[in-house]
């Protein structure tokens, strides 16, 4: 939970009380690595927090191998599919841990309680929301304005844990190109 807090807290001043009342909505679970959380179709009905591990956003296909990778979540980030959590609408998609994972969740039925009771839910809300827009946004700019290799680069420069954690097939899904031409942009730059 200090993980949580030390993040909220670096943004704003969260009162004791809120603090009780918000991690009392608060449920931890830990996931074994590669299992899918979320599955296509289902309602989002929680937003969670990343103690730990790596969670994979991807759109899945009938042939594993074209699977679309289109996000990764991190350590002290929040992970949803949140427009699903938003809309109560099935999901496009599927939320995946690439490692062991711990999340702090929260329902959507408990965040609307929060939001009610206390100042801290409206904080929640925005953050998780003003995140998933930088992540779409700096996506879509890096598939517009970057060649394959600078956007291989780009990732790497930022997390690069990933070489070590992730099959290439998602990471080559992610910044939009297939295994053979991720592996031409490896050969090159090594």
């Amino acid at each position: 939970m200090e993980q949580i807090k030390e993040y909220l807290e670096s943004i704003a001043q969260i009162s004791t009380r809120d603090w009780e009342f918000f991690t009392s909505k608060l449920t931890r679970k830990i996931i074994p690595k590669k299992e899918i959380f979320l599955k296509l179709n289902e309602i989002e009905n929680r937003i969670s927090f990343i103690e730990f591990g790596v969670v994979r956003l991807f759109i899945p296909k009938e042939d594993d191998e074209k699977d679309i990778t289109f996000g990764f979540s991190f350590e002290n980030q929040f992970v949803s599919a949140y427009d699903s959590f938003l809309t109560r609408q099935p999901s496009l998609y599927q939320l995946q841990t690439l490692t062991k994972t711990s999340l702090l969740y929260i329902t959507y039925e408990d965040l609307q309680e929060v939001y009610q009771k206390t100042q801290i839910g409206n904080l929640i809300g925005r953050l998780t929301a003003e995140r998933l827009f930088l992540l779409k946004s700096s996506r879509e700019q890096n598939l517009l304005n970057l060649s394959a290799e600078q956007r291989y680069l780009k990732l790497f420069k930022e997390r690069p844990q990933l070489i070590k954690l992730m099959p290439l097939k998602y990471i080559s899904s992610y910044i939009g190109v297939t295994a053979q031409a991720l592996s031409r942009i490896r050969r090159r730059i090594s």
